[in-house]
């Protein structure tokens, strides 16, 4: 007969696992699926192993709403950010436990990018404006934003405001930061990708030096629409170049390190998030991959998500938690959710040194950070 403290204990299990899971997992039709250690997504080379349970938090000291992004620092520690502002900085080990927990400055907690910066590891947060209500809890409200740069255990160095109080937005232009990109000379470049939709570059000091994309320029290749994430690509060492998300328009855009526009890259129904470059690669999540149009009052809602590998050919190859992908005539055609809904809106991607995958996701019913292990 079971001891009555290891009845306690299993009863405990339970409940913190009933409190993490996913929706989905817990319900029969997909229970068997999710906790299988041999779900296997992903297309060609790039297949992962699904481990749901990966991230090892308990909801009464840890708080979780959505997750937003992720990064590896030189300890091989996982941090992300979320937009719970009792902890907005969670950090992990590989084995998923829990190591630190931080911050209480971020209602709207959306980008982070660490940096190496002399032997010591920076991070640079972006705050996007937006907000729960106080009232009900589910109003979101919106407002202007800034970018902080902090140590690894968030002392803050300086931060950077509305450009407003530089001269370089109008009254009324809202400036609501969604991510950031530092260049190997130490620029730092700023998507507004909530706001105003500009990409603004600052030096390494937070002078401004120069802003680019927004919208309705006479050449339509600047035109950015959700300018949601930006990346330094250095993937070619003597040319290095950002590579830009214009999400509401499913496309990429790559620029030169001053601002002018080198190439678009359309990536059909998919509404894609902060590119992440690992070795060759570009990763992301897929936050959305229905039309918009189809009707509905709020379409941002429905759950479509996934996550997309693209090879530096600037060619989709696999979407793990998607349908294969597939190009006719050089051009990708649209790519569905797959059918056993492994992801809901997928936000971002975290690649280790092992070329495992952290898949973080917002709109997920304050699930934690999937991770998927390549096979």
């Amino acid at each position: 007969m079971a001891s009555r403290r290891s009845f306690v204990q299993t009863g405990m299990t339970l409940a913190t696992a009933l409190v993490t899971a996913p929706a989905f997992a817990i319900g029969s039709k997909h229970r068997k699926q999710a906790s299988s250690m041999e779900e296997l997504i992903g297309h060609g080379n790039y297949r992962y192993r699904v481990h749901r349970d990966w991230a090892q938090i308990n909801p009464f000291t840890t708080f979780l709403d959505n997750c937003h992004e992720m990064v590896t620092d030189s300890k091989g520690r996982l941090i992300m950010i979320g937009d719970d502002p009792r902890n907005n900085i969670i950090v992990f080990d590989k084995s998923g436990k829990v190591v630190d927990s931080w911050g209480t400055y971020w209602p709207g907690g959306h980008g982070l990018t660490l940096v190496d910066e002399g032997g010591e590891d920076m991070l640079y947060v972006s705050e996007s404006g937006w907000m729960r209500s106080r009232k009900d809890g589910r109003t979101m409200i919106r407002q202007n934003g800034y970018v902080a740069k902090l140590t690894v255990d968030g002392k803050l160095v300086f931060s950077i405001g509305h450009p407003q109080g530089i001269g370089e937005y109008e009254p009324g232009m809202p400036f609501q930061p969604t991510e950031t990109a530092v260049a190997p000379n130490g620029d730092i470049y700023i998507a507004d990708g909530y706001g105003s939709d500009y990409i603004l570059q600052y030096d390494q000091r937070g002078r401004f030096i120069r802003k680019f994309g927004g919208h309705d320029n006479a050449d339509k290749n600047y035109d950015l629409h959700n300018a949601h994430g930006i990346a330094v690509d250095s993937r070619d060492p003597a040319g290095p170049r950002l590579l830009v998300t214009s999400r509401s328009t499913k496309e990429y855009k790559y620029f030169t390190l001053d601002g002018k526009w080198i190439k678009t890259v359309d990536l059909a129904n998919l509404q894609i998030c902060r590119p992440v470059i690992h070795g060759e690669n570009v990763y992301a999540g897929v936050c959305w991959s229905h039309d918009f149009s189809e009707g509905g009052e709020q379409p941002w809602l429905r759950q479509t998500g996934f996550t997309m590998v693209m090879d530096r050919d600037d060619r989709v190859v696999s979407c793990p938690g998607g349908e294969r992908p597939v190009y006719e005539n050089d051009q990708l055609q649209p790519v569905a959710q797959d059918a056993a809904r492994t992801f809901y809106n997928g936000h971002d991607v975290c690649v280790d040194g092992d070329e495992n995958v952290y898949v973080c996701q917002w709109n997920a019913h304050r699930t934690p950070p999937v991770k998927l292990e390549r096979v």
